[in-house]
């Protein structure tokens, strides 16, 4: 293999890896959004929409508490999820800007 390829293998790699947290960054966003959603209803109760509920909250919620941690108390509204998403977009452009010089 030559140098030639190996460069060809490199930056596709490279372009593999931006795409894939563009990806992460996304979906992850969604889930944190269709979990503040979730949080809001109050259905009657039914399995399917408590797996849902419960298979959201065990995924954003850890996340999520790291920011809780850090900002105060605003009373009934929480920030958490707002700042979580800005921090996720902040840290997946800064990722992608630092695989960007590797071209």
């Amino acid at each position: 293999m030559g140098v030639a390829a190996s460069l060809t293998l490199l930056g596709d790699a490279i372009t593999k890896a931006e795409k894939f947290i563009d990806v992460f960054v996304s979906v992850y966003s969604l889930v944190i959004l269709l979990y503040i959603v979730a949080s809001w209803l109050r259905l009657p109760y039914s399995p399917w929409l408590n797996r849902i509920q419960r298979f959201l909250y065990d995924v954003s919620e850890p996340y999520l508490r790291l920011f809780r941690r850090i900002l105060p108390s605003f009373g009934p509204l929480d920030l958490s999820p707002m700042i979580g998403i800005i921090v996720l977009l902040i840290l997946g452009q800064v990722a992608i800007r630092i695989l960007d010089q590797f071209h």
